[in-house]
């Protein structure tokens, strides 16, 4: 059975459990609050305040903060400057904290009521609490005024030479570059360049030096004259070099057999025993004094040129690039005059880097 105190002590129990639980750190704080807290409550003419308006609701809650246009006034003579938005601060049971910070100013030295501000949270408005602000003005002395002075003219900067010292080095190096430059014109300009061209030269051929040589024989009548060694020697060293220039071996350093023998695998018997009638007869008449007959001198001469008719190339080039030679002298001085040019472009354009950054310098300084 319960005695008339125990429902007294129930009910008791009950509502100091709802109060503390109502009422409790966490609920109050899982609660949807507006805060403002402005960071100084006096300030001279001029200076700036700040307001941090802070609303509390759950994360999911749409929060309009004021808005105010730049120089609008919160209330008559504080103006609104700007106002930013701080990082977002999680709270507990899903509820977070938004930031709006009001920078504010005035210049009339007086207290000011700052009205509440109103947040709208899912459309509903929540008010912060008012705030004043101080407004203080700096004392002026009127009855000394001797110690004020009036407005001074305009006036240079002082000079500085961290200021001036890179242009100024940077000039400096600039006119070293120059001077080293124009040393290097001269030394360009003195040493002469060399000038090679390719020549074409149109030459004859083998067997067309070779007719010319035996054309000089006739016309000079040695064919009938009494020097036959004069003659056969004249003839002999014609077709030695047509040889040498058609067959590319040294025919003029190679005696009358080693010639034929050398000719044996590229040509026919009969010319090859012609030649070596003429190259025998030719040395008899060199080496041994023998002497021949005119009609002999011709057939050899007829034989020389039937020798040179058949063994003759037509289709060759009679033009030849010839490319001139250069001196080791010559090859060092262009060498020379090469590097003189690379450092001369290299001299003008470091320096007209330089002078467009000392232009620069010098306009920002000045300007």
């Amino acid at each position: 059975m319960w005695d008339e105190g125990t429902p007294k002590s129930i009910l008791m129990f009950i509502c100091i459990f709802l109060t503390s639980f109502l009422f409790s750190p966490s609920t109050v704080k899982a609660q949807v609050s507006v805060e403002a807290v402005i960071d100084s409550i006096q300030i001279f003419v001029g200076q700036q305040a700040h307001v941090t308006l802070t609303a509390t609701a759950k994360e999911s809650a749409k929060m309009e903060f004021p808005q105010f246009k730049p120089t609008e006034y919160i209330t008559p003579g504080v103006e609104v400057l700007d106002r930013k938005e701080l990082e977002q601060q999680p709270q507990d049971n899903g509820f977070v904290s938004r930031r709006m910070v009001y920078t504010m100013t005035s210049f009339d030295d007086t207290l000011y009521y700052l009205p509440p501000m109103t947040v709208k949270i899912d459309g509903k408005p929540y008010k912060s609490k008012s705030l004043a602000l101080k407004v203080l003005t700096i004392e002026v002395d009127t009855l000394h005024a001797d110690q004020f002075f009036g407005p001074k003219d305009v006036q240079d900067n002082p000079f500085q030479w961290s200021d001036w010292s890179l242009p100024f080095w940077l000039s400096v190096l600039m006119l070293v570059l120059l001077a080293i430059g124009y040393c290097l014109y001269l030394r360009l300009r003195d040493n002469k360049p060399i000038i090679s061209h390719i020549r074409i030269v149109k030459r004859l051929l083998p067997h067309q030096k070779a007719m010319k040589e035996i054309e000089q024989i006739k016309a000079d009548k040695m064919v009938s004259s009494e020097n036959s060694k004069e003659y056969y020697t004249k003839l002999t060293d014609t077709l030695r070099k047509y040889i040498e220039e058609r067959y590319g071996f040294n025919a003029m350093e190679m005696t009358s057999s080693e010639i034929i023998d050398r000719l044996m695998s590229t040509k026919d018997q009969k010319s090859l025993d012609e030649l070596r009638q003429l190259f025998t007869t030719a040395d008899l008449v060199k080496f041994a004094k023998y002497s021949t007959l005119i009609n002999e001198n011709d057939a050899n001469l007829v034989n020389a040129i039937e020798f040179i008719n058949q063994t003759k190339l037509e289709n060759v080039p009679v033009e030849e690039m010839v490319k001139p030679q250069l001196s080791e002298e010559d090859q060092r001085s262009q060498r020379t005059r090469r590097v003189l040019k690379y450092f001369i472009t290299a001299i003008a354009v470091v320096c007209l880097m330089i002078f467009g950054y000392v232009v620069f310098v010098l306009y920002s300084l000045l300007g």
